[in-house]
């Protein structure tokens, strides 16, 4: 699912800029990386440039004055960090920032990962070369493993760079663009190393109270209007996909070995049977599309990357008093913990 557009959100953590600053497993992985990141930056212009310029379209103007209203409300309501993160924009001239590679077993949503020294374990390794990606996730195919490539429209570099706006992203309906901002900040307030799940589900969770909350003070009626609409599909997909997660689980963990093909097949049968049905309700609405298409066990291994911890996130905030400064001080007393920790703390967290 393609984070913004579908329901995981993949705005991911470097997807190879960052990871490729604590070294990279190849010469050729570090030089896409690092020279695919530098040339993002050096197309990047600040923001107050393109609003100035006469030659910049009305349109992107318009966005350009809106990201930076975002921009703002995410430092004074939402204490997000302020600095030079979102405040210059490039056009890339393509429709993702990076293509994100993810891979599972036959039989497991459990990802494989990737090591590096600095950002830890994590499960996707990014291309700023679609074929690049897709030549990767052939290579897993050949060693028994089901791949995924998604694009994804922007990524967190943690505060160590300047993270731009970009024309992948810079068009999303207000209420989208409001979260992917939050979501990306909130990926700079901490990181847990080797826990993609913990700091995604974070991230995920901060965007969807943080867009909420702009909607509510700064939306118009049509953005609120435009984000339920687009919302309430969203949350009946990821109600199915999650039932599908469950339902593999469940065969993966017990089904006789025997077995497992078939009732993986009519599972993944059941959920394209659901989703037709969904989408029928929908007004010809076909954003998930291509997502179901390639659904495999990598593909919504990734979903639950970003969905999994969110509702005990959720919960934090309101044990906090809904402060974001206490809010963002618990979370980061959950991040000093070991990993599994962490996790139990976080379904054990009382619901509202």
């Amino acid at each position: 699912m393609k984070r913004g557009i579908a329901a995981a959100v993949m705005a991911v953590v470097a997807g190879g800029a960052l990871l490729c600053l604590g070294g990279c497993s190849t010469l050729g992985y570090y030089w896409q990386s690092v020279s695919g990141h530098m040339k993002m930056m050096n197309d990047a212009r600040p923001v107050g440039d393109w609003l100035a310029d006469a030659s910049t379209p009305a349109r992107l103007k318009e966005r350009l004055d809106l990201s930076q209203r975002i921009r703002s409300f995410a430092v004074s309501e939402l204490k997000l960090p302020d600095n030079d993160s979102y405040r210059r924009y490039a056009d890339l001239k393509r429709r993702a920032v990076v293509w994100n590679v993810v891979a599972a077993p036959e039989y497991s949503l459990t990802l494989r990962t990737w090591c590096f020294p600095v950002a830890g374990c994590v499960g996707y390794r990014g291309y700023f070369d679609e074929a690049a990606a897709r030549a990767e996730a052939d290579a897993l195919k050949a060693q028994g493993f089901e791949a995924s490539v998604y694009g994804v429209p922007a990524y967190s570099t943690l505060g160590w760079f300047a993270d731009p706006l970009l024309n992948t992203f810079i068009n999303y309906p207000e209420g989208e663009l409001a979260r992917l901002i939050f979501h990306e900040l909130a990926h700079q307030v901490f990181y847990a190393k080797g826990d993609t799940m913990f700091n995604e589900s974070f991230a995920t969770a901060v965007e969807r109270l943080g867009g909420a909350r702009w909607l509510q003070a700064q939306g118009s009626e049509a953005a609120r209007s435009e984000y339920a609409q687009f919302n309430s599909r969203r949350v009946e997909f990821r109600a199915l996909a999650l039932d599908t997660r469950r339902a593999l689980t469940a065969i993966y963990s017990s089904a006789p070995p025997g077995e497992r093909a078939a009732l993986k097949a009519r599972a993944m049968q059941d959920f394209r049977d659901r989703y037709a049905q969904l989408k029928a309700g929908w007004g010809g609405f076909a954003g998930y599309d291509a997502w179901v298409a390639g659904a495999n066990n990598a593909s919504f291994g990734a979903q639950a990357a970003y969905d999994e911890l969110v509702p005990g996130f959720e919960a934090l905030f309101e044990r906090e008093g809904r402060d974001w400064q206490r809010f963002y001080d618990a979370a980061k007393r959950l991040a000093d913990m070991p990993k599994d920790q962490r996790h139990q703390a976080l379904k054990e967290t009382p619901r509202a």
